[in-house]
């Protein structure tokens, strides 16, 4: 797995092995940036944003994100072997001083965990099985966390029908293989 394009372009991004993670394919994140950089709904100048990359495995999407100009990125994860590979990337690439590694459940995230910052793109991609995600977007939008203006992502299996809160409006939705990634503001 490679950064795909900006100023990492071609780096290598370590993985897990095990079966338990499932990093977001190459082809998969250039289609994403694709269309954060080049469509008139979910456009997204990256310069100067900052990111939430929730279930973060071995931030491949963070990194993306950094390579291509974000200001800050808070990685979340708590699944012990995808922590270290997340450390190994964050170090290997000289990421430190614009990433923000936070070893806490996603949906124990808060206001603090932030410092407050205003969120420009959230990404989450939790596992498949996962059914909670309503939780979480209500939770993002009571802590304030999510912004009227905030875009957010969701990476699910294409199998699955959503049924998200009626406060979550899908602008996009694009299937990849087995992958749908749904792009999307909450309403306030």
């Amino acid at each position: 797995m490679r950064v795909i394009g900006g100023k990492l372009k071609g780096k290598f991004i370590n993985h897990p092995l095990d079966k338990n993670t499932r990093p977001l394919k190459d082809l998969v994140r250039e289609s994403i940036f694709n269309i954060l950089e080049h469509s008139n709904n979910e456009k997204i100048i990256l310069k100067d944003k900052i990111v939430l990359d929730l279930f973060s495995g071995s931030g491949s999407f963070g990194i993306e994100c950094i390579s291509r100009g974000v200001k800050k990125v808070y990685f979340f994860e708590n699944y012990k072997n995808s922590i270290k590979i997340l450390k190994k990337n964050i170090n290997e690439l000289k990421l430190d001083e614009i990433s923000n590694i936070i070893n806490k459940n996603a949906y124990e995230i808060s206001i603090d965990d932030i410092n407050c910052e205003n969120i420009d793109l959230i990404y989450i991609d939790p596992p498949f099985k996962d059914k909670n995600i309503n939780n979480l977007l209500e939770k993002l939008k009571i802590s304030k966390i999510a912004k009227k203006k905030t875009l957010i992502l969701i990476h699910r299996n294409k199998k699955y029908k959503e049924d998200f809160t009626k406060e979550f409006k899908i602008i996009r939705e694009k299937t990849y293989g087995l992958s749908k990634i749904i792009f999307g503001r909450i309403l306030f």
